[in-house]
């Protein structure tokens, strides 16, 4: 797939506002949850929609999507479009220190990178 200037933008801002204090591998890891998420059915396929998808991410509620991202958000970014996913396909993911919804627990777990649990 090819993506577009705007969406490896979006996506780079949604990785710098979901995981600033994440290792290389967790941002990248946190884009490629959103990409999964294009490719599956039970979500919107596009990247803007799945980012905007109501509810779907604290940063787009509380305004940190609007930050300008970093060039290791770009970076990781441009390396989860070219298909690198360190998740193992997961389509959820979340800090279990501040998680609020215990469906999310539920999840069966694909790994655990720094302070994100990913998950199908």
């Amino acid at each position: 797939s090819t993506y577009s200037s705007s969406d490896t933008n979006l996506l780079a801002r949604l990785i710098y506002a979901e995981a600033r204090g994440e290792t290389y591998t967790g941002k990248v890891a946190v884009g490629a949850v959103v990409l999964n998420r294009v490719k599956s059915a039970s979500f919107p396929n596009t990247i803007s929609g799945v980012i905007y998808q109501p509810y779907a991410f604290t940063a787009v509620a509380d305004g940190q999507i609007n930050f300008s991202p970093d060039a290791t958000a770009i970076r990781a970014a441009k390396q989860a479009m070219n298909g690198y996913d360190p998740t193992y396909g997961a389509i959820y993911y979340y800090n279990p220190a501040i998680a609020t919804s215990t469906w999310i627990f539920s999840r069966k777990t694909t790994i655990t990178i720094g302070n994100h649990v990913f998950a199908k």
